[in-house]
């Protein structure tokens, strides 16, 4: 039995008309870009036009066509958004900057109506990353002028025989007497079709140095083989026959090309996070609005205990995915060479918000049953593309075998830092364009994490999580993995579940204390009960991948035994999930897109 005193929790409450938006979920009809600068803000408003003008019932026609997104090209390119945000101010003026809090909005807006208008975006950032990190002046000009002109841009480092492999590269060039020729094959290369450029990885067949460099998808040694996916995006298959490099075309050789491999993608792993949170958010809208208006047996859906823990559990969920992308935004922003976090904050940003969208989705599929598969609906095409976003970028698994890395000096957590602040500003985010080599992964330091999770142990949950988290600790200092367990990926990856959930955790708490008005992430209302309900959620959560490392058949009995300690329940307090839950229902018919 637990006291009252340690269930009650301060519930925000807030007075709205029936039906009004919640302010913390993004709504098209309320958004209000003012954090911005008024072309950003223009821009921002004309993309919701562009897509509330289309209407859901063109949107879908044109998914289940799979028609190519040219009308959506055209409108970037009149309205400039693509070369405005991903160019930086350096190369493109006084309008542009690669400025991650603009850009978050417009992942989760572009996630909210479509991933495959989202996917042209985010394979363009993707192509580039190897040309703003180069000291190639010449090829960045070309590349800010062919943004300007509306162009796209594409990442041609995979191949189908080695995927991201890129030790293997088949792509050869050959030296010429005026510079080389290119051939070889590249698979999964989004954007490929119409691409301005793409900046492709290789091999020199004389020296074996790594090389990236800019091609031209108009030349005729270009050979596009075809679309290796059935959706509105192309993602190509492509191969070059004696296709000719100049030193013009070059970005990157050697030490220096690898390097610029792995810091693009650390710039692109981001997006992930924020498209998945749009995805969800519309995705919710339509199942609350229709949860609430079916009845069955006489009684409507949302009245059903099962369904209302669902929604609350969906609900929580969402919440802290926009916690936590948010947090880890500042520490992106705010990168430096003597600060690095981001490294491990980044990583989780991709895979552990990603695969929190898929439970999300799945919680809301499992309330609206059938109508999940209606073709006339959001959600039918949000359960296909909420399936992606964990695998793209490198998988959930690969991402975890990543955040091992920091594993000792996180929960050592003896670093010092100056207080990250809430990043809204108007600024180039310059250093990450800057990263250099990717090294020293095991040396970064952390500033203590337990402080940003001691201010709210007054909440039930809260403090049930945290006495999980000293179980964690406890089990890693006194059963650390042995050394065959070291080479068990399947052992090592449940232990990483555990301790994303602690990193995850303390960004969501620094998160929740903050404002930032005008922007996706402004979640005003935000109260301790919110709090409250996401770490029952994390508890749960704590709970379930302990029972996982229990049942592990490498695990030792010391870790079964230890296993056993991070098994707790949730507080769940009668009054406050009702509260909860009644806050999920004032959604229903908040967002209907238009037809």
């Amino acid at each position: 039995m637990v006291s009252e005193s340690q269930t009650t929790v301060h519930w925000l409450v807030r007075v709205r008309p029936t039906g009004y938006p919640d302010p913390m979920l993004f709504n098209p009809h309320t958004y209000d870009p003012s954090a911005y600068d008024p072309q950003t803000q223009r821009q921002l408003k004309a993309l919701i036009q562009f897509f509330e003008n289309k209407g859901l019932a063109e949107m879908k026609a044109d998914f289940h066509d799979r028609t190519w997104y040219q009308d959506f090209l055209d409108f970037n390119a009149e309205e400039g958004i693509l070369a405005a945000f991903g160019t930086p101010q350096a190369v493109g003026g006084e309008d542009a900057r690669w400025d991650t809090a603009r850009i978050n909005d417009l992942n989760e807006i572009l996630g909210f109506y479509s991933l495959s208008y989202w996917y042209a975006w985010q394979v363009t950032v993707l192509g580039l990353g190897p040309v703003w990190m180069s000291e190639n002046e010449e090829a960045k000009q070309l590349v800010g002028k062919l943004l300007e002109s509306g162009a796209i841009f594409g990442f041609g480092l995979s191949e189908q025989t080695h995927g991201a492999d890129i030790y293997s590269t088949d792509m050869i060039l050959t030296p010429t007497e005026d510079g080389w020729v290119a051939n070889g094959p590249k698979y999964y290369i989004g954007n490929g079709n119409v691409a301005g450029r793409l900046s492709v990885f290789g091999k020199f067949a004389d020296t074996g140095e790594y090389v990236f460099f800019l091609v031209d998808t108009q030349a005729p040694e270009y050979e596009l083989e075809k679309n290796v996916v059935a959706d509105q995006m192309y993602v190509s298959a492509f191969s070059l026959h004696d296709y000719p490099v100049s030193r013009a075309d070059i970005l990157h050789t050697g030490k220096a090309a690898w390097d610029a491999a792995l810091a693009t993608v650390n710039v692109g792993k981001v997006n992930l996070g924020w498209a998945s949170t749009g995805i969800c958010e519309h995705a919710f809208y339509e199942a609350v609005t229709h949860a609430d208006n079916r009845v069955l047996y006489g009684e409507k859906v949302t009245t059903f205990p099962h369904v209302r823990r669902m929604f609350a559990d969906a609900y929580a969920r969402l919440l802290a995915m926009k916690l936590y992308s948010a947090r880890s935004a500042d520490y992106f922003r705010c990168a430096s060479e003597d600060d690095r976090r981001f490294l491990l904050f980044n990583p989780i940003t991709k895979m552990k918000v990603t695969s929190e969208g898929e439970r999300v989705v799945d919680l809301l599929w499992e309330i609206i049953a059938a109508r999940g598969f209606e073709n006339d609906t959001y959600f039918e095409q949000a359960a296909q593309h909420i399936r992606a976003l964990p695998k793209l970028e490198g998988t959930v698994h690969v991402n975890l075998a990543l955040v091992l890395k920091f594993l000792p000096q996180y929960l050592m957590a003896q670093g010092e830092y100056p207080e990250i602040p809430v990043r809204q500003d108007a600024a180039d985010d310059s250093y990450l364009f800057q990263q250099g080599p990717a090294k020293g992964l095991g040396k970064i330091t952390f500033a203590p994490w337990r402080p940003a999770l001691e201010q709210y142990k007054h909440l039930p949950n809260v403090a049930t999580f945290l006495a999980q988290v000293d179980a964690f600790t406890q089990l890693v200092m006194t059963n650390p993995p042995t050394t065959e367990q070291q080479k068990d990926l399947d052992f090592l990856l449940t232990l990483g579940q555990l301790f994303t959930q602690v990193v995850y955790a303390q960004l969501v708490c620094e998160s929740a204390g903050q404002q930032r008005p005008g922007t996706v992430s402004d979640l005003a209302g935000f109260g301790e009960a919110h709090l409250d309900r996401i770490f029952a959620v994390f508890v749960q959560d704590v709970s379930e991948i302990a029972v996982q490392l229990h049942g592990q058949a490498s695990a030792t009995d010391g870790q079964r035994e230890a296993a056993l300690g991070l098994i707790k329940a949730p507080v769940i307090d009668a009054s406050a999930e009702n509260a909860f839950v009644d806050e999920v229902l004032s959604l229903s018919g908040a967002y209907v897109m238009p037809e």
